[in-house]
């Protein structure tokens, strides 16, 4: 008889985002005409740049002519565009070749696919409160999970310690859902324990582009160290908007190796077994996003999500509420007024204020008493919901 993967048993039910639309739902059945401030998902709400719109374009006219037209892409991504994000690394002075960049569909699925790479027998080790993908991708794969807490005594940046114990490290930076940003101090740290211990970093990047202080570091590769013990994967989701066009990538160096395996060479070998690439059109398309245009549009729009979090954090400071993230970072995390719960203050808000947010429990234990703002919202939102905020609670 057919057994299933158990391990889908052990799954908790993904009550967050349910939980969300379920009370919004109601709440506009009784209140049907209220405009509601969304500020929970992390979907952006400006459209592609015209660059990126431009290479859309002209790569669906190459495809209509048959000395231009592109069947099966190269599964680990096209030439050109591994050259374009190896090209990126290079110009802010970190050494990337480019068959060590892969091209993926996005940052979701690769956080999965990579588990590939390690032996069932691998613990993971995730900061908590974290993405809900970390935690689910383990538990499905039947791997043991470490959780390493964090809170506002550590800024939501613990290091590791003596009791630390995982084989597989998962680091977020900025992070998701708490906005806070490693140092390169801190992040040498982790470099130098996954070295001595023979762990493997996972580092998560898919907001490095909101980082704005000169002195915190974009890439884990910019810490010494890193390239034998660390992976990247990053996104143009919230960097260019891609949340619904999908496009990703995932950075393996060639010193990476543990007993004889190069996961470079063993990530080349998983890819050109399992998927087929990503389309001409996307890639063609993620190309215009590294060009000296590409990158002027789209952090004009990053700029755009980048002023909603000051407008957010102008009206915690007002109200004298703690909060991280927001600065480099597009969420806000701020501590529940007057010790409230996060679901408690979730409903304050959407039935005194009309706001959506995500309640901090939703991300761990440790996120109980918090609660997350995103700032991809439209400006004209992002400052009624501020000032709704502080008129609720001063």
């Amino acid at each position: 008889m057919l057994t299933p993967n158990m391990n889908y048993s052990h799954l908790k039910s993904s009550y967050l985002f349910y939980n969300i639309a379920q009370k919004t739902k109601a709440y506009l059945a009784e209140h049907p005409d209220t405009h509601l401030y969304r500020m929970g998902i992390g979907d952006v709400s400006l459209p592609l740049c015209d660059a990126v719109i431009k290479g859309l374009h002209a790569a669906a006219d190459d495809q209509s002519k048959a000395d231009s037209f592109n069947g099966y892409m190269p599964e680990c991504g096209a030439p050109f565009l591994r050259t374009a994000v190896a090209d990126y690394y290079r110009t802010r002075g970190v050494e990337v070749a480019d068959d060590e960049v892969f091209i993926s569909s996005g940052a979701s699925d690769e956080l999965g696919d990579i588990l590939d790479l390690f032996d069932r027998s691998n613990r993971s080790l995730i900061i908590e409160p974290a993405y809900p993908a970390y935690v689910d991708a383990n538990v499905m794969g039947g791997r043991e999970i470490v959780h390493l807490p964090s809170s506002r005594s550590n800024g939501f940046l613990p290091l590791p310690d003596g009791d630390t114990d995982a084989e597989l490290i998962y680091l977020c930076s900025p992070n998701n859902p708490t906005g806070a940003v490693f140092s390169r101090e801190q992040l040498k740290k982790w470099v130098d324990f996954a070295n001595a211990h023979g762990s493997v970093i996972l580092f998560d990047a898919a907001y490095e582009a909101f980082i704005e202080d000169a002195d915190l570091p974009h890439s884990i590769f910019e810490i010494e160290g890193a390239r034998t013990c660390a992976i990247e994967i990053c996104s143009l989701s919230k960097t260019a908007g891609f949340t619904g066009t999908r496009l990703g990538y995932t950075v393996i160096p060639k010193e990476l190796k543990r007993n004889g395996m190069t996961f470079n060479d063993m990530w080349v070998r998983n890819r050109t077994t399992k998927t087929n690439g990503v389309s001409y059109i996307i890639q063609r398309a993620a190309c215009e996003v590294f060009t000296p245009e590409g990158q002027r549009q789209i952090h004009e729009n990053i700029a755009v999500y980048k002023q909603n979090a000051c407008t957010l954090m102008q009206a915690l400071d007002k109200l004298g509420i703690w909060y991280t993230g927001g600065r480099n970072a597009p969420y806000i995390w701020m501590e529940c007024p007057n010790g409230m719960g996060s679901w408690d203050f979730f409903d304050k808000l959407l039935n005194e204020a009309q706001i959506i947010g995500t309640p901090g429990e939703g991300f761990g234990k440790c996120g109980e008493g918090y609660f997350r703002f995103s700032t991809f919202g439209s400006p004209e939102d992002t400052k009624t919901a501020a000032e709704r905020l502080v008129a609720l609670l001063k």
